[in-house]
């Protein structure tokens, strides 16, 4: 039996609609590198600096990112994420480098939430809340 002409003309835009999906989502699937922003390298900024809390450890962040109390991480209310921030205790001039993952702080007066393990690798965990100097280095 001869399939309609009909019939061939529907199986072809089966095909073409198929090939079209198949194609769109490999295109979504491809990573394309994205352009480093290095407007923000230099930016200055000085405020107080808190930690979060060891019950945010593990949940989700703004980036999509698992929170991880051990990695050095912050929150920043504007900043890229993917930011490498350096943060500098005032009182005592420790730094440490963190990378931005989160949105916030979200209490007036805080420029930079740490994670627990930047936190204490400038300042004693006791002190809570801190002055801060940050500089955007990458």
């Amino acid at each position: 039996m001869i399939p309609k002409r009909s019939e061939l003309d529907m199986s072809l835009m089966i095909r073409r609609i198929l090939c079209l999906l198949i194609s769109l989502v490999l295109l979504g699937c491809s990573s394309v590198p994205l352009k480093k922003d290095t407007k923000w390298i230099g930016y200055t900024q000085s405020g107080k600096a808190s930690y979060y809390a060891s019950k945010f450890h593990n949940r989700k962040t703004a980036s999509g990112e698992r929170y991880n109390q051990f990695s050095n991480t912050a929150a920043h209310k504007k900043l890229p994420f993917g930011t490498k921030v350096k943060v500098t205790n005032v009182r005592n001039g420790k730094s440490v480098t963190v990378k931005i993952n989160d949105r916030g702080p979200f209490v007036q007066g805080r420029i930079i939430d740490l994670s627990r393990s930047a936190f204490k690798r400038i300042a004693n965990l006791d002190s809570g809340v801190i002055n801060v100097k940050i500089e955007v280095v990458q």
